[in-house]
Formats: structure tokens, C-alpha cells, sequence
């Protein structure tokens, strides 16, 4: 494996086989495995799970990891394009990260999208032109519009759980947030659990649409393997039967870009906070995901968070799993 960058390289096939060697990896340890690899982990914008899951998976495996950020860098990390370097950073990215994926044998990338134009996220213009700069076997740990680390940790929870691929019911809702958040988490989610082959339903207000190109993509997907993937604005009926509800907040692609009307917007929409009553007409047993971080009594309430249908510990743990899986097929690791 060169590049863990999006679920949809992969067959049902694959995924499952990295599932199956993520939860052979958590009962019997291979702490020799990766022993001597190294894996340089490039932070372009902020992590908690993400950085910790990754340390945690290359030590459990034998290998080691070093972390490079702008904050952290003594010299400043300039990432424009064509800029005359005459301000406080004295490092270029396109000479900064060549180098630090020479240091490891296989680097992991976060870059966030910048949000000022849907086109060029849509097309992973910025986090193409750094994977473009190196040869090294790569990870994407977020881009604008993919997260295959969390969607891959994601499939495996409720593989854990036992929830149907076909014939479960997945609604990945729209939730209130003050800030306009980035399209990764979503578009990934909606893609892995029409991979997957469940009724997925994106519930969403108006003018929170996710983009054609994404919808689009994960109807192939549904077409593929025997799901399907619809979009409402009608929280009742999106719930009728649901399995699970997956919360996550994003920007209105109406007003992508603009973050004054994109916060006017959403400032009428702050019922959409998932709380019990949102779970009246889904399985007795429906399960709540998010990704984490997650705001307490805005995205979601105290009370559906804390208690029994909440999944998200074992969604988070189920991060460092799943890329220890991805480490191991990667750098060369024996079962």
C-alpha cells in the first residue's frame, strides 16, 4: 500500500480485510512488527485523536513517529504559493515537506481546506499540490473533503457492533455549530456508509446541502454495493427505522466561502441539536456517532451523549486500531 487517501481505492474486499487485521492486532499484539520504521507525522492544522491514535498506533507496533507543525516550527512554515518570503517564516512548505517525508518511510498529512473556494476543495487542490512534492508512502489525516482514517475506524465500530451493512439504516445529520466547519468528515461518512451498502439518508436544512460531486460519488457507491443514498430536510421521516444517527456540523455549500451569511444562516437552525425526542421513531437499539470533538448541548444533548446509544469512546479508540492496520500493510508489517 502507497497512499491511504480515500475509502473508494479500496474494494468492500480490502476494507474488510484491514477490519479483520485491526481487530486481530488488538487481541494478539505484534510489538515487533514495525520495528526501525519510522512514520513523520505533518499537522497543518489541529489534532487531539488524530495525532495521539497515531503516536500510540506506531509505539504499539514496534515503531516510532515525531510530529511536525507550524506552531511547534522554530522557523515558521510559509504554505502560499508565489509569495515573496520577506515576512516571520523562514521555511517554504515545498521545501519543508519533501524533507520531513525523507525522514520517516511513510509520512501522514492534515490539511484542512481553506473554505474560500468549494471548486478547488472539491478537487483537493491544496492537499494534491504537498502529496505531489514527495515519493514516500503517504496518509491522509484530513484533507478538504476526505477523512479515510476516521470513515475506516467508523465501518469497524459498527462492525463491532453488529449493525447491518444491508438493510441498516444510517442518517448522517446536519447539527448546529457556531462555526462553519469544514466538508471532510461528511463527505467521507456519507461515502463509507453507502460503501458499506446501508440506506443512508443525509438530513440536513436548507442550504446545507452537501456538493453534487459528493452526493454523486456515494450514489455510485449505493449503486455498487446494493445501498442507497437520499436527502431530506424532514427529520421524522429521515429517523423512521434508523440504526444509526451520525452527527456532524459543516458549512452551507450555498454560501461556501462566505463566512458572515454562512453564520447568519445557521444562527436560526440552533434546534438542530440531536436530543431524545429525535430518537422516537428509529430501532429501539439506534446508536449515536460523531467524530469528536464534539460541543455538548449544541451538537448534541448531555443526556444522549452520556448514555446507552452513544458510541463514540469505542469510535475513537477504534481510530488507533484501524491505523494500526493501515501502518502494518503499509511499512511492511507481518501478521
Amino acid at each position: 500500500m502507497n497512499a491511504f487517501n480515500d475509502l473508494a481505492d479500496f474494494s468492500t474486499e480490502e476494507i474488510a480485510s484491514l477490519i479483520r487485521l485491526a481487530t486481530h492486532l488488538d487481541s494478539n499484539p505484534e510489538p515487533e512488527a514495525l520495528r526501525g520504521k519510522v512514520l513523520a507525522l505533518l499537522f497543518l492544522s489541529p489534532s487531539l485523536r488524530t495525532l495521539a491514535s497515531f503516536q500510540a498506533a506506531m509505539t504499539r507496533l514496534g515503531g516510532g513517529a515525531f510530529v511536525i507543525s507550524p506552531d511547534m516550527s522554530i522557523h515558521g512554515i510559509e504554505t502560499r504559493p508565489g509569495i515573496v518570503m520577506d515576512g516571520a517564516a523562514a521555511e517554504h512548505i515545498r521545501e519543508a515537506v519533501p524533507v520531513i517525508a525523507s525522514y520517516g518511510d511513510a509520512i501522514g498529512i492534515r490539511a484542512f481546506a481553506e473554505r474560500k473556494n468549494l471548486a478547488s476543495d472539491i478537487a483537493e487542490t491544496e492537499f494534491n499540490a504537498l502529496t505531489d512534492l514527495i515519493d514516500t508512502p503517504y496518509i491522509n489525516m484530513e484533507s478538504a473533503l476526505n477523512h479515510p482514517c476516521q470513515s475506516l475506524a467508523d465501518w469497524k465500530t459498527m462492525d463491532d457492533l453488529k449493525i447491518p451493512q444491508h438493510g441498516g439504516k444510517f442518517v448522517l445529520s446536519w447539527a448546529y455549530h457556531p462555526k462553519a466547519l469544514p466538508l471532510a468528515v461528511p463527505a467521507a461518512t456519507v461515502q463509507m456508509a453507502a460503501m458499506r451498502g446501508m440506506e443512508v439518508t443525509v438530513l440536513r436544512p436548507d442550504g446545507f446541502a452537501l456538493p453534487d460531486a459528493v452526493m454523486d460519488k456515494a450514489k455510485d457507491a449505493a449503486a455498487s454495493s446494493g445501498g442507497s443514498v437520499v436527502e431530506t430536510d424532514e427529520r421524522t421521516e429521515a429517523m423512521e427505522g434508523a440504526h444509526v444517527i451520525y452527527a456532524k456540523s459543516w458549512s452551507s455549500t450555498r454560501h461556501y466561502g462566505d463566512r458572515v451569511i454562512d453564520e447568519k444562516a445557521r444562527s436560526e437552525l440552533r434546534h438542530w441539536c440531536v436530543d431524545d425526542p429525535w430518537f422516537d421513531n428509529a430501532q429501539d437499539d439506534c446508536r449515536f456517532m460523531h467524530c469528536l470533538p464534539v460541543r455538548r448541548g449544541v451538537v448534541v444533548s448531555d443526556r444522549v451523549l452520556d448514555g446507552p446509544r452513544s458510541v463514540v469512546i469505542h469510535e475513537a479508540r477504534n481510530r488507533m486500531l484501524a491505523q494500526m492496520a493501515v501502518l502494518h500493510q503499509m511499512l511492511g508489517g507481518r501478521s
